[in-house]
């Protein structure tokens, strides 16, 4: 019995991950610009920096809560905020990004792989590319 109920655990873990790891492998794919199937920072900070231009429909240079639509919860856009205006500007908000990068490479190898992008702080990074 026991050797049945491991194989039903782990093809529910393998079903319940297999979307998270597509959508990382899709983000790896979509922002890897060198096509050697990772991430670096300076792949993911190019992406970031086009998101923000996207999410700046007022063109100030800046991003409030509102624009920020959810990627970062109150108190971690405080966190990110270090001139307390409620906005991050560019600058601030590829800090968060790269702070996020360096959380989400253990192995600190310089690169995320889909892997990496899956786990819990990988898919925080995530969350501030898309």
């Amino acid at each position: 019995m026991r050797s049945r109920r491991s194989i039903a655990f782990a093809l529910t873990i393998a079903l319940l991950s297999g979307p998270a790891l597509a959508a990382s492998g899709n983000a790896v794919k979509m922002f890897d610009t060198d096509n050697d199937g990772t991430l670096d920072l300076a792949e993911v900070k190019k992406a970031a920096s086009a998101l923000f231009a996207k999410l700046d429909p007022d063109h100030d240079g800046t991003l409030d809560a509102r624009e920020l639509r959810g990627r970062l919860s109150a108190k971690e856009l405080a966190a990110a905020d270090p001139d307390h205006d409620g906005t991050l500007t560019l600058d601030e908000y590829l800090s968060v990004v790269e702070q996020r990068f360096n959380a989400a490479n253990p192995d600190k190898d310089g690169t995320l792989d889909a892997k990496e992008l899956n786990a819990r702080a990988g898919r925080a990074l995530l969350r501030l590319l898309r």
